[in-house]
């Protein structure tokens, strides 16, 4: 029993290190696009694979119960590369705000913090609806900047206008794991 358990450690770990591998490509692919013939077409399929990575991985963890403390961390910090990276990849390739990429990216490097000071008590946060929700919509925003449609749908491209959703959901989704932890923060016994 034990040596399936580690083979599906194994596989789940290579899920994640294919998605932390695929940023510095996307980046790139981003970056000198114009640059390359097919570069935005080629860095959304790879964009997607790496976003595909993050559901199967926590299906088959699910499935299988091998969810490790190891997993779970390299899971959150695979996210976090590909929505910061691909962002800021964006930014320098003039496919999305600055403004957002900052509220996006903030909000990851504060969550990532209050889990350190939940972790102190021996809690683990897990994903919440919120949570889940703005992973979806950041990818789904994502994808749209990098294949751009020609035409605007108002004063805004549409992936602009995914992009205003994702940093809502992103705010939203913040205020409620303070909340939630907000006990671990002040330092008050949790309810």
């Amino acid at each position: 029993m034990k040596d399936r358990e580690a083979k599906a450690a194994s596989l789940l770990t290579r899920i994640t290190v294919v998605r932390v591998v695929l940023v510095p490509v996307v980046m790139w692919l981003l970056l000198d696009g114009h640059h390359l013939a097919h570069a935005y077409g080629v860095a959304a399929g790879l964009f997607g694979i790496a976003a595909a990575t993050d559901f199967l991985d926590g299906f088959l963890a699910r499935r299988w119960r091998a969810a490790t403390t190891l997993g779970s961390f390299l899971d959150t910090t695979a996210d976090k590369l590909l929505v910061s990276g691909v962002l800021v990849a964006l930014v320098g390739a003039g496919r999305a705000s600055p403004w957002i990429a900052t509220i996006i990216v903030a909000r990851e490097l504060l969550i990532m913090g209050l889990r350190g000071v939940v972790a102190v008590d021996g809690t683990v946060m897990r994903p919440s609806v919120w949570g889940k929700a703005k992973t979806n919509v950041q990818f789904l925003a994502i994808l749209m900047a990098i294949l751009r449609t020609p035409d605007p749908l108002g004063p805004l491209f549409p992936d602009q206008w995914a992009m205003l959703a994702a940093a809502a959901v992103t705010v939203l989704s913040a205020v409620e794991y303070l909340a939630r932890f907000s006990g671990s923060i002040t330092g008050s016994p949790r309810r």
